[in-house]
């Protein structure tokens, strides 16, 4: 089941974090917006994300593939599939976690990830990972309520 919850950091920033677990593999992300490499006028918004991948089972898994589902506020979809995660292929044994940060822009101000990763076990058996679905919103972003 996934689930959302807010963080505070010792200097009082407050960030939003989505976590899921599938097969006792954790993924929490944690998204942010860069205003600072973002230029609304030119409809280019820039957001990075941490996912900390835990292992909470008790056998070794290797990270294999990721695939990744964007979409942005107009509905448009972007599929990114690859090998690992940012250039790596981590090997996490029972209890590990790996930490990486990358980035996503969009044409809008807001959007939506979602994907998953595709583990392999020490035996060779292969299983996919949910990443929680996750928000990408702008302080660009209008909301309006009916």
């Amino acid at each position: 089941m996934s689930h959302r919850e807010l963080a505070v950091s010792p200097a009082g920033s407050v960030a939003i974090m989505y976590q899921i677990e599938t097969k006792n593999i954790r993924v929490r992300a944690a998204p942010r917006f860069m205003p600072s490499q973002s230029t609304p006028d030119e409809n280019y918004y820039f957001w990075t994300y941490t996912i900390d991948i835990t292992n909470a089972g008790n056998a070794t898994v290797r990270l294999m593939t990721r695939h990744w589902r964007i979409t942005d506020m107009g509905g448009r979809t972007e599929e990114v599939r690859g090998d690992g995660v940012i250039g790596e292929q981590p090997v996490l044994r029972p209890g590990d976690t790996f930490s990486y940060t990358s980035g996503c822009p969009l044409r809008t101000p807001s959007g939506i990830m979602v994907g998953s990763y595709r583990m392999q076990s020490e035996g060779g058996d292969e299983f996919d990972v949910a990443i929680p679905a996750f928000s990408l919103d702008s302080p660009f972003t209008q909301r309006r309520l009916n």
